[in-house]
């Protein structure tokens, strides 16, 4: 065993596996924490597609197990408001059901006021259709936010960004509760409109970053329904002649109308090595969009239609209600929209709906009805809209309808009858309109795929996607003639993560401010079209244009500032590349010194010297020299031509430099400018700000944990009350307890009962905990003598059995201690007369002896094994401890046994299971112990070591060949077959048995001579199969079959 565990040791001490271990630490580590999720950012619903090892890309389901969650979050009020508490919180549909009880505290569809001030139209007209919410500026930013009647009047305003990240964080939870225990999500790709912009994208990475989240990239709705739609294609490669696809994706949701022209193609690209491979592109080449054109805006088509229609009714005439009054009025609006939505989407399939309404203003009832002809006749001019859309996009695209391959339809307000008629009257036919993708879903598992596309956890098909700037972009500075210009560098049509270069010839601290063109249509803010994104600001330009001229001598003409900007790929901001000063100077080239020249003549060159070539062909020289200060680094290149020389050369060469004139070289000086950038737009949020708000949501989150703690103590002491009423019934119960218990066990159960429906439910955790323990201990002691009562019958019979077992074992391990003392007697008595009796052999002379002319060969026969006996396994100690154990518990079980038996089934019983089978287990191991010991035994050979052989000298040649007796004879190893057919061998007199190869010699020795004494066999070639049968197939003789079963029991030897 010793050798084994130092065997051990060493392997749990290998830096190789202990590397090992660690790598699996890590990856495990690793694979918990690549999951991603790809979201799908709608206005009205919000769904989530989680990719992680072993889930390829998923549906996140909700708490509902729906595919799909409502974009709503409501605040439930609570009777007691008090400073600090935070009310209960709800998402999805159970929020939606709230609006018409709550409907100031309920918030959906906050995608369209999401990053816009409070004088946006957008935002009114999200006032207008929720009158109850109330609407203010934040303080920071004058942003759309919302005060809460849920929380104290001094709470502060909760921002749309803070109400989307509980969405992101509800979508968190579901996704790690759907990926398994222990795993954490923190990446994520967002779906966003492609007219978003870069101040809505900003709140939309604010709102990731307020929930926790990493933002991976924010992808357009086009795109991401692109990418889902190249996942399962393939196209042809234009590097081999293959032409684009052009596919147009129509999306139209709630809150807006997209249409997204994309191109798919195939390119052959060079792969790792010599090898090329084929990836698939989706470039995404015009967009075009109704920021207000979705499902929303015909829900309130037909809300409007019903406030006319119920102002006009007869029930209502007494009150003289106006407009005005019934779309302020809160609760009213929220039942009227939200049946608005249930009609529009009954009439995709129906022609005619209606819907009732009780005490829907006033007390007043109301009955509405309308056809799908009066819905399309009201929505005439919303169906116009649906072309301006198409139109714009096709021109972004500089494209026809023509050339469109297909046009694929997206979103769940495409399901309208006249959504689609318009869609081929502007197509010019219906074969080209595909529904050839999830029009729900799409979006979300392109999203999902782009994110396993980001993260290096995963491998997925190669499919690069280029996204759309939307908008134009440009700089605007003043020159150095104190002149402003602007230069536009991106058009709506250039791709994200494309770089562009800008040389400017200020030669002053100078701001570069880069804007973003936003025409007066989208109506996103106020003022100029031209709105700003970021300030850059030069801070060493001066002191490296004056080092410049002063230690380079570099004019005014020469010097450029040069500026490498594109726009980020991850959410479109504008980033600066490079930003630097340079200037092309002249340079001549340094005589060379004599240390050079000797340096050169031995093989020293310098060391930016290139090697020789091995042919007379040119070589080039580069040098580079950098120049570092505190504030600046400069680095020039030089490239001159020499001819190659030899060592002799050199030495010539050495000896000619000082009448050789310095040649002239150009080379750009560089000087890396300082800057600083200010985020422009809507005022930042400062940090402290943005603690509080993560702050705020960390405790809103620790109050739902609580309260959802609280609520599980209300239903366990609920349900125990329930339960207790159970057990009084139970004959076990009954017999098991006293009148006394029982009468106290009802009495608590129907107070509690009686507390928690009379403002009990209302309780904190703590005093809930409290009554369940008390009603509990009561009944844990009953339900113990129970269970005790139940099971103690087989514990005992069990102990029992283990002392039976334990009285045979020492019986058996006695008896043969006895026999092994008694055979250890007899053999030592034997052996002693063996030795008395045993005389000393008398010499031998041999008479030959002397008569070889060479030495004999000398040999050593192995000593006569002596005959010994084992030590006896057991001795009467081994039994000492055993036989006390076997009276201490059978004692032990007796006392317990009578004291059990005095006493009722309503006490408290002694005799324990849990010592019964501590018992038990004493026992089992003690029989254990005692077989281990009867292993532990060493294993003695019967067989003596052999003594080393004296090497013997060599006999004659003649002499070896000739001799077949005497001494070599004897040391020769024979075998045989006994009379019952077993192998025989006998062992030579050097104490060595018969090798393998010996044996297998010998075998097929035999089987030579059993054929030569057959002829039968040897002619018909029974073992040679010369007849082409299979020697498990031939005939077989009575003597080979002899043969046969001598060798099978050799083998079995």
């Amino acid at each position: 065993m010793a050798p084994h565990s130092r065997h051990s040791n060493k392997m749990l001490l290998s830096p190789v596996l202990a590397f090992v271990c660690l790598f699996f630490l890590f990856s495990s580590t690793a694979l918990a924490a690549s999951a991603v999720i790809g979201v799908d950012l709608g206005t009205e619903y919000i769904k989530a597609a989680l990719v992680k090892p072993g889930i390829p890309l998923e549906i996140v389901l909700t708490k509902d197990s729906r595919r799909k969650e409502m974009s709503a979050v409501a605040f439930k009020p609570s009777k007691n408001i008090k400073s600090g508490d935070f009310p209960e919180r709800v998402y999805g549909s159970d929020a939606i059901a709230l609006s018409a009880r709550f409907p100031g505290d309920v918030y959906p569809n906050l995608k369209r006021v999401l990053g816009l001030g409070v004088d946006n139209s957008v935002v009114k007209e999200y006032a207008s259709r929720h009158p109850a919410l109330k609407l203010e500026a934040d303080k920071t930013r004058g942003a759309a936010a919302f005060r809460s009647g849920a929380f104290p009047a001094d709470e502060e305003a909760w921002m749309v960004e803070e109400i989307l990240a509980m969405e992101l964080q509800s979508i968190q939870k579901n996704a790690e509760a759907m990926a398994g225990k222990d795993s954490v999500i923190k990446d994520l790709v967002v779906t966003i409109p492609p007219f978003y912009t870069a101040q809505e994208k900003r709140a939309v990475e604010l709102a990731a970053k307020l929930a926790g989240l990493r933002l991976l990239e924010l992808v357009s709705d086009g795109l991401a329904v692109g990418l889902n739609y190249a996942t399962s294609r393939t196209f042809p490669s234009i590097n081999e002649g293959g032409k684009p696809e052009y596919h147009m994706v129509f999306d139209m949701g709630a809150g807006s109308t997209k249409a997204t022209i994309l191109k798919f193609q195939g390119r052959t690209v060079k792969d790792v090595g010599k090898f090329n491979k084929t990836i698939q592109e989706v470039q995404v080449l015009g967009s075009g969009w109704d920021r207000t054109l979705g499902g929303d805006a015909l829900n309130a088509v037909i809300m409007d239609d019903m406030i006319t229609q119920f102002v006009a009714s007869p029930k209502a005439k007494s009150l003289s209600p106006t407009i005005e009054a019934i779309q302020g009025h809160g609760r009213a609006a929220a039942k009227l929209l939200k049946e608005a939505e249930k009609l529009r989407q009954v009439l995709s399939a129906n022609a005619n709906t209606q819907a009732s309404f009780e005490g829907l203003y006033e007390d007043i009832d109301f009955k509405y009805k309308i056809s799908r002809a009066d819905f399309e006749k009201m929505t005439e001019a919303y169906a116009a809209r649906i072309g301006v859309a198409v139109q714009k996009a096709l021109d972004m695209a500089n494209m026809d309808v023509k050339d469109l391959d297909s046009v694929i339809l997206h979103g769940g307000a495409i399901r309208t009858p006249f959504v689609q008629k318009a869609l081929e009257k502007i197509v010019g036919t219906s074969d080209k309109i595909r529904s050839n993708v999830n029009s729900d879903e799409a979006a979300v598992f392109g999203a999902g795929f782009r994110g396993a596309g980001l993260s290096p956890s995963f491998r997925v098909k190669e499919i690069r996607a280029f996204e759309g700037a939307a908008y134009a972009a440009g700089i605007k500075w003043t020159n150095i003639h104190e002149k402003p210009q602007h230069q536009r560098l991106w058009q709506s049509t250039s791709f994200l993560g494309a770089e562009k270069q800008y040389a400017f010839k200020n030669q002053k601290e100078f701001t570069i401010d880069f804007y973003q063109h936003i025409p007066s249509s989208e109506n996103v803010s106020p003022g100029s079209a031209e709105k700003e994104l970021l300030t850059l600001t030069s801070q060493n330009l001066t002191e490296s244009v004056s080092r410049l001229k002063d230690k380079f001598g570099c004019t005014d003409g020469d010097i450029n500032v040069r500026l490498t900007t594109r726009l980020s790929p991850v959410n479109g901001e504008v980033e600066i590349i490079k930003f630097i000063v340079d200037c092309e100077v002249d340079v001549s080239e340094e005589k060379e010194s004599m240390v050079d020249s000797v340096k050169g003549l031995f093989g020293f060159g310098k060391k930016d010297q290139v090697p020789l070539a091995e042919d007379a062909g040119e070589t080039e020289t580069v040098s580079e020299s950098t120049s570092t200060t505190e504030t600046s680094t400069s680095s020039s290149s030089t490239s001159t031509s020499t001819p190659p020389t030899s060592s002799s050369a050199s030495a010539k060469e050495s000896k000619d430099a000082k009448d050789t004139k310095p040649k002239q070289t150009k080379r750009l000086e560089v000087i890396p400018l300082k800057y600083t950038t200010e985020m422009k737009g809507l005022p930042q949020i400062p940090t402290a700000e943005i603690k509080r708000m993560k702050d705020r949501l960390q405790s809103f989150d620790d109050a739902d944990r609580s309260k959802r703690l609280r609520e599980e103590s209300l239903n366990q002491l609920e349900g125990f009350t329930y339960k207790v009423r159970d057990l009084l019934d139970k004959p076990e119960f009954i017999g098991a307890s006293t009148e006394e218990e029982r009468a106290s066990l009802e009495s608590k159960s129907k107070a509690a009962s009686d507390w928690i429906y009379s403002g009990g439910a209302d309780a904190s955790r703590e005093e809930l905990k409290a009554k369940l323990k008390e009603m509990k201990d009561s009944v844990t002691r009953i339900e113990f003598r129970m269970e005790e009562a139940a099971t103690r019958p087989e514990k005992i019979k069990a102990l029992q059995d283990a002392l039976s077992q334990t009285k045979q074992v020492i019986a058996g391990i006695t008896e043969q201690i006895h026999n092994d003392t008694k055979a250890h007697e007899s053999f030592s008595s034997s052996k002693s007369a063996a030795a008395s009796a045993t005389t000393a052999a008398a010499p031998t002379s041999n008479e030959f002896e002397g008569l070889e002319d060479e030495e004999a060969t000398e040999t050593t026969s192995a000593p006569i094994e002596e005959e010994t006996m084992g030590p006896q396994v057991y001795t009467k100690e081994d039994l000492v401890k055993p036989q006390a154990q076997y009276d201490t518990i059978s004692k032990w079980l007796a006392e317990k046994l009578a004291e059990q038996e005095k006493l009722s089934e309503t006490a408290d019983p002694v005799l324990l299971t849990k010592d019964l089978t501590a018992k038990s287990k004493e026992l089992t191991d003690m029989h254990v112990d005692l077989i281990m010991k009867s292993m532990k035994q060493p294993y003695k050979s019967k067989r003596p070591t052999p003594k080393p052989k004296k090497k013997a000298k060599k006999t004659s040649t003649k002499k070896a060949k000739g001799s077949k007796t005497g001494s070599a004879e004897k040391a020769e190893k024979t075998l045989g077959f006994t009379e019952d057919g077993m192998p025989s061998f006998k062992i030579g007199e050097d104490g060595e048995m018969p090798t393998e190869e010996e044996i297998m010699a010998w075998i097929e020795k035999s089987k030579a001579e059993n054929a030569a004494a057959d002829p039968k066999a040897q002619n018909e070639g029974y073992y040679a199969g010369e007849q082409g049968v299979p020697d498990d197939e031939l005939p077989m003789t009575d003597e080979v079959k002899k043969d046969e079963e001598k060798v099978e029991k050799h083998d079995e030897l």
